[in-house]
């Protein structure tokens, strides 16, 4: 369905040494430095740029919202996807100060939306069935959803974007994400569980015995569970567009912001179909959720931000996007040891 490739190393040691001969000392830069190597290395550039940057955020409705795996109900889905419509969220404010174009996609909300110029329809369905008592989705569903991500993102990528951002919004969503760090990680369920928007203690350990119900119900192999099959089981419409939405973007070699559980989980979907995706990715805060941890370890990565931050919708995505900008600035204008006549360190 893909066809991915890890990004040509073969500007390394040219993009090093531009990096290496900045008026700095070797290193000095940190992460920005491998962000700049990174960068170059996808776009094959010693000038890497960023081309019509685009946040997309995804939003679905699970049906195991309404079992309780939430402190919030269904509704607020389909009322925080015309909040930012409006203009109103974090991501919004975020995304408007950083110059990120945002666009909300329904994948599936139990909810019928007015024509918006920021909204693409791509329902699914009205939401995922409850996990608990059958699959969430089925394989007709889910094929369609990745199909439906991909193609989103090859037209941005044929119009001329080259960096995209990923966010989500779904209640219930980080029970999902729980549950798919579980099936393809192995860590222990109540290691993945955690209190998403806010449970108190007695709605935790409700969350986690009905999540419990649902890791028996579908009797995967915790931590072998073959990607699809746990996608299917778990997952949500918004979960499996991202994951077809990234696989596209590193098709086309494009940067990812990746955001935080939610998205990250997306993101180890696709890397268990596709593992030179990551090459693509850049990861950008570890989330506040304690399943978080779990999967940024099964890709062996590290992201940039440790903020606390749990809300998703790409915020996290966004407040990571300037470090980009200026890791690429440092690559672009700072002066070299040579351009500059600054005497280099001594032999």
């Amino acid at each position: 369905m893909f066809q991915i490739s890890p990004p040509d190393t073969a500007l390394k040691s040219a993009l090093q040494q531009k990096i290496d001969r900045k008026t700095k000392p070797s290193g000095a830069l940190g992460r920005l430095e491998t962000l700049a190597l990174q960068a170059g290395l996808v776009q094959q550039s010693l000038t890497p740029e960023l081309r019509r940057p685009q946040m997309l955020v995804f939003a679905g409705d699970h049906g195991a919202a309404k079992a309780g795996v939430s402190a919030y109900p269904q509704e607020v889905t389909w009322q925080m996807v015309e909040n930012f419509l409006a203009g109103g969220a974090a991501i919004n404010v975020f995304c408007r100060i950083h110059g990120l174009e945002l666009t909300v996609v329904d994948a599936g909300v139990a909810h019928d939306f007015a024509p918006h110029p920021n909204l693409l329809a791509a329902k699914i369905a009205a939401g995922t069935a409850n996990y608990i008592e059958a699959p969430a989705m089925s394989a007709e569903q889910r094929d369609a959803a990745l199909a439906r991500g991909a193609a989103i993102v090859r037209k941005l990528a044929g119009a001329g974007c080259n960096l995209l951002g990923f966010g989500e919004m779904g209640i219930g969503n980080t029970a999902s994400a729980a549950l798919l760090a579980h099936a393809l990680t192995g860590v222990s369920l109540d290691a993945c569980v955690g209190r998403g928007t806010g449970l108190d203690d007695a709605g935790l350990l409700k969350k986690r015995a009905l999540l419990q119900q649902a890791v028996a119900r579908a009797s995967l192999p915790a931590g072998d569970a073959a990607p699809l099959d746990a996608l299917a089981e778990f997952g949500g419409f918004e979960i499996a567009m991202l994951a077809g939405a990234m696989l596209a973007g590193a098709e086309a070699g494009m940067l990812l912001l990746i955001d935080g559980f939610i998205v990250s989980a997306a993101a180890l979907v696709a890397a268990r179909l596709y593992p030179a995706m990551t090459g693509y990715c850049v990861f950008c805060h570890r989330s506040a959720e304690p399943g978080h941890q779990a999967v940024l370890d099964a890709m062996s990565v590290e992201p940039l931000l440790d903020l606390g931050l749990r809300l998703g919708e790409g915020t996290g995505a966004a407040l990571a996007y300037p470090l980009l900008v200026s890791a690429l600035a440092f690559l672009r204008d700072m002066a070299s040891f040579e351009s500059a006549h600054v005497a280099d360190k001594a032999e």
